[in-house]
């Protein structure tokens, strides 16, 4: 990504976290949701929004709301951001799998510590 693009990025990320932050609860009850990466096109006309759930036991639920309430958050994002930017970018979301896959290679790197070296004398 150019500076431009991640300068864009981070101020979306900025800005859609304090929106979850601020409408969270209304929109996703108790589900801890936030934004763990944002990357930008080129032109800044389309946005990808990975978010982590943490404490979401049905994540499939959670992208649901977020689906649901999607024009919303890009309405609330154009009022915050109305005066940085000619067009307001489409948004994306999806679900970040990163601490999922980082949980499970820790249980393994865990599982091969506590048992014994069994190689084959063979």
């Amino acid at each position: 990504m150019s500076i431009r693009q991640e300068k864009f990025a981070k101020q979306v990320q900025r800005d859609l976290a304090a929106i979850f932050q601020e409408k969270g609860r209304e929109w996703f009850g108790n589900q801890l949701v936030s934004i763990s990466e944002v990357k930008v096109t080129p032109d800044l006309s389309y946005v990808k929004v990975y978010l982590s759930m943490f404490t979401a036991a049905d994540r499939a639920s959670v992208m649901e709301a977020v689906e649901l309430h999607a024009r919303d958050i890009r309405h609330e994002l154009a009022r915050r951001i109305r005066n940085e930017v000619r067009k307001v970018p489409e948004l994306t979301f999806f679900a970040d799998t990163s601490l999922d896959y980082a949980a499970k290679m820790d249980r393994i790197f865990d599982q091969l510590r506590k048992d014994p070296n069994t190689e084959d004398p063979s």
